[in-house]
This record gives C-alpha cells, sequence and structure tokens, in this order.
C-alpha cells in the first residue's frame, strides 16, 4: 500500500510481559500507533520511518530478559484474508482517513 509517496505496511504486535507497569507502558506506546485487537495485541499500518520510531519506543519500554514481544509483518493478500469469529476490538483493517504528518 502506497501514501503520499510512502509505503505502508500492516503489522501485528503481541506480547506478553509479566510486569503491570511495563505491560502498561507498552500499551500505551501502541495505542499511539495502532489498534488493540487483543489485550496483548495491536494491529498498526506503518511506513518503515514510523515503523522504527515505533522499535526504538519500545525498546525503551520492554526488559529483555523478562518481557517478550515480537513484531509480525502481514502482506496485502494476508490482510484480505483476515477473518473474525466472535468479539471483534478493532475496526476491519482499511485504510486511514486522514494521515496527519
Amino acid at each position: 500500500m502506497v501514501m503520499e509517496g510512502q509505503t505502508m505496511k500492516y503489522w501485528v504486535v503481541a506480547y506478553d510481559i509479566p510486569d503491570d507497569r511495563r505491560r502498561l507502558r507498552v500499551a500505551n506506546v501502541l495505542e499511539g500507533y495502532g489498534d488493540r485487537v487483543q489485550h496483548s495485541v495491536f494491529e498498526v499500518l506503518l511506513d518503515h520511518a514510523t515503523l522504527g520510531n515505533l522499535q526504538q519506543c519500545l525498546r525503551r519500554e520492554v526488559n529483555p530478559d523478562e518481557d517478550a514481544l515480537r513484531l509480525y509483518p502481514l502482506c496485502e493478500q494476508c490482510v484480505r484474508g483476515v477473518h473474525d469469529l466472535g468479539l471483534t476490538r478493532a475496526a476491519p483493517f482499511e485504510e486511514p482517513d486522514v494521515i496527519i504528518i
């Protein structure tokens, strides 16, 4: 997906963080970038530079000795193939109406 000359890509971010305070800080960071779809899973649409910024912010919050966090890239075909079963917590993948730069 290309927006305003920038290639955008969907990512799924999942984490397992035992410490309540760190887990809340990570969730707060991710809420600024995308939609929470499960308690510890977010979907985000990012260009390359914004992905780097997100990773930098997350590295500051995560304790590598105790926490696990993964970012999964989703191809456009994968995004179109997403199926929801049961309660859906986020809007379906779609292009944003407005992008603020």
